[in-house]
């Protein structure tokens, strides 16, 4: 007799948005653990990368590693590594070392001991990778992960749900997603400044998908509101781009280049061509650009 298979879909409040993870293939009980085992790695990705937590090991980088090097979770390591190498290759439009001043726009929280750093330094020069999975910052700088640990943690959970050997599933982090398994999932595309309307529908397959745009607040106001992305450049926020959303092989890659995007536009071609990535660029006239590789999968909206 076949197995009874089942699908179920959960939801929980971390990495500061709503976590929804839904899988497919295996008895309901199965399915439970799977879902519950990757809600646990989520979770233990936002306990050692928020900026927010004292004891997280990003609170420790900032409050020691000026002084002296500091060990990290191997998975801190590995986010810091790619951070770096992306800063490298987007010659600085990626930085993780803008905590200050996303503190002065209000968009990052202050507390007793952040009086000593006052300015923003480039990622390549401030963190200083080390074997042992060490690491010192060389100047005065807070860093703050918010840009690539939420596509770090998708990833995490998406190879436990993997390694559950279910059948397929998705793993959305507050439009930070990765999609696995043999049906392709359609996904939802709004427009930036009005969040009310779609735009178009995305196709996703085996791949990873991530969106950065203005701010939207439904209990606050019923504009939109500027970005949380800093231009390492000007130390503001980018305002030529209103809404990016990326493609690419894993969500921690396209969670990062969606803020290279909001700062450069499309003026990344070669980037994403290294890391077989494509984009999805919306205007603050509504414009719709689309990378060519990309457009079959794209379905504008009625």
């Amino acid at each position: 007799m076949a197995r009874a298979s089942a699908k179920i879909r959960r939801a929980r409040p971390l990495l500061g948005t709503f976590v929804e993870i839904e899988t497919a293939g295996r008895a309901e009980a199965e399915l439970t653990a799977a879902v519950d085992a990757a809600f646990r790695v989520v979770a233990d990705v936002h306990g050692l990368m928020s900026f927010h937590q004292g004891d997280s090991d990003v609170s420790r980088l900032n409050r020691e590693a000026s002084f002296r090097p500091t060990q990290v979770h191997p998975w801190t390591f590995q986010v810091l590594e790619t951070a770096v190498e992306l800063h490298r290759r987007s010659h600085g439009l990626f930085d993780v070392a803008v905590a200050v001043a996303l503190q002065r726009l209000g968009l990052l929280p202050r507390s007793a001991e952040d009086g000593r750093v006052t300015r923003v330094a480039r990622a390549f020069d401030a963190i200083e990778l080390l074997p042992g999975r060490w690491v010192r910052l060389r100047q005065d700088v807070a860093i703050d992960l918010g840009g690539i640990a939420k596509g770090f943690a998708v990833d995490r959970a998406v190879d436990v749900l993997r390694s559950f050997d279910v059948d397929g599933g998705i793993v959305n982090a507050g439009g930070d997603l990765a999609a696995f398994g043999p049906r392709p999932q359609t996904v939802q595309i709004r427009y930036p400044r009005d969040p009310s309307r779609v735009i178009c529908r995305v196709e996703v397959a085996n791949e990873a998908l991530a969106s950065s745009a203005r701010r939207f607040d439904p209990f606050d106001a019923a504009d939109t509101t500027s970005s949380a992305i800093i231009d390492p450049a000007s130390q503001m926020t980018p305002e030529i781009i209103d809404g990016a959303t990326v493609r690419a092989p894993c969500c921690t890659i396209a969670d990062a280049l969606t803020k290279i995007v909001m700062i450069a536009g499309t003026d990344a071609s070669d980037l994403f061509a290294h890391y077989g990535a494509s984009a999805l660029v919306i205007s603050p006239d509504g414009d719709l650009h689309i990378s060519s590789d990309w457009q079959g999968a794209v379905h504008l909206a009625a």
